[in-house]
């Protein structure tokens, strides 16, 4: 199976945390660094070129787990070609500011992938 359009890889991980600023403290001491956005729905994370984010109570999509981001040039492609080869759209494309797009898709075995296209 060929593909039209390629991923610029995983670089973004976000974190749904029950106790927002106790895993800010731990995050904090793992990367070295303070928070670069640092919010009561939303904490983010500049690191050896990723974006480390924690949402609390796993955020408006309601993740159970972590969920690595890949992003891609054309998000709306992307989503085509995931579902044509058997993926379900868990969350639409939508902008989350700054003309950033972010979307997410499930396998077959119930992983969730998350895209992200910056414009």
């Amino acid at each position: 199976m060929t593909t039209t359009s390629q991923t610029q890889g995983i670089k973004t991980v976000l974190h749904p945390v029950a106790d927002l600023a106790a895993a800010k403290a731990i995050y904090t001491a793992l990367l070295g660094t303070e928070p670069q956005t640092d919010s009561p729905y939303y904490v983010g994370f500049e690191a050896a070129g990723q974006h480390i984010g924690l949402v609390p109570g796993g955020g408006p999509q309601a993740m159970a787990g972590p969920v690595a981001y890949w992003h891609v040039p054309d998000i709306e492609t992307k989503l085509a070609e995931l579902t044509a080869a058997g993926a379900t759209v868990t969350e639409a494309a939508h902008e989350v500011g700054g003309g950033r797009l972010v979307a997410t898709v499930t396998d077959a075995d119930g992983n969730v992938l998350g895209l992200i296209q910056d414009r």
